[in-house]
């Protein structure tokens, strides 16, 4: 077990929603910013914490689109909170998942003593690539921004176990084609402004997902040597509309895992830790139990995590 805990989080969200027949979505509108989002989301677990910038050893975002390409999204971040430090800041990114990969790899860092206290910050403005005329992705994204702040602990909880796959047969089934090297802004145009646009068939990543995931699961129990009813609560990304399913494909129950698809839809990389920060102050997780942390990505990438509160 790498001995870590959750000292503090914060969530902001965008002041406007957009409604789609009883599925409610959180858009950014005005002057609100990612970067905007993203620093509040850092000052609110900053204060839930009880601490300031200067007891953190290291910034990450944990984010799947940046607010540019060049300096990572964790530098900006820093220009903000925690200007005039020499605080490292660095960007890990595994698209919908990067929250969960982010802390896996830090709680390594944290548990060889490298850091003592680290903050992540996950942010994503989907709106802002969605394409209308793709009605299931238009309907189904959100913007928001989630942060925790982890520290290494002498207590016996923290990150049991992680798993990570991906199965690049599904990389073309969720991407954004447009906008760096491979197709760059200078080929932009009103014929081709789709390739910067998001692209998703949902179809076709639901049945490489059903017919993955539940291999994967088996696999990543057997190696804890343990079943589905040995966990209090799965936390999964809250990828679609068809939750539902791929649970039951994998033999979860109904009230075994939160669906906030319909009151939040899919906040990409700040899905998973809006879902964490929503059943801890719900109180749907308590201290000491186990919980799973499951998600999948565009790539086609799986992550799994089992976390002792």
């Amino acid at each position: 077990m790498r001995k870590i805990q959750f000292i503090g989080y914060g969530v902001e969200l965008p002041k406007n929603t957009v409604n789609f027949k009883e599925q409610t979505r959180y858009r950014i509108s005005g002057d609100e910013k990612q970067i905007s989002l993203a620093v509040s989301a850092c000052q609110k677990a900053l204060k839930n914490a009880n601490i300031t910038i200067n007891n953190i050893d290291c910034i990450v975002s944990a984010s799947a689109v940046g607010i540019q390409p060049i300096p990572c999204m964790a530098a900006l971040i820093h220009e903000k909170i925690a200007k005039g430090t020499s605080i490292p800041a660095l960007d890990i990114n595994t698209t919908c998942t990067s929250f969960i990969t982010a802390l896996d790899i830090m709680s390594y860092l944290l548990e060889a003593g490298r850091y003592k206290r680290v903050l992540i910050v996950s942010c994503d403005v989907a709106s802002r690539a969605l394409n209308p005329k793709q009605k299931e992705s238009f309907q189904l994204f959100s913007d928001g921004a989630v942060a925790f702040i982890i520290e290494k602990t002498d207590e016996e909880i923290g990150v049991i176990d992680a798993m990570q796959k991906t199965w690049s047969e599904g990389a073309h089934s969720t991407e954004i084609r447009g906008g760096l090297s491979n197709f760059h802004p200078e080929n932009y145009s009103e014929s081709t402004k789709e390739e910067f646009m998001f692209d998703m068939c949902g179809k076709t990543v639901l049945a490489l997902s059903i017919k993955k995931i539940p291999k994967m699961m088996e696999e990543f129990l057997e190696n804890n040597n343990m079943k589905i009813s040995d966990i209090d609560m799965l936390i999964p990304h809250q990828a679609s509309v068809a939750m539902p399913i791929v649970m039951e494909k994998l033999g979860v129950p109904k009230g075994k895992y939160i669906d906030e698809v319909k009151e939040f839809g899919n906040m990409v990389s700040a899905s998973v830790p809006m879902t964490l920060a929503h059943a801890l102050e719900k109180q749907k997780i308590k201290n000491g139990d186990i919980i799973l942390l499951i998600g999948t990505a565009a790539g086609l990438t799986t992550n799994m995590m089992l976390i002792k509160i």
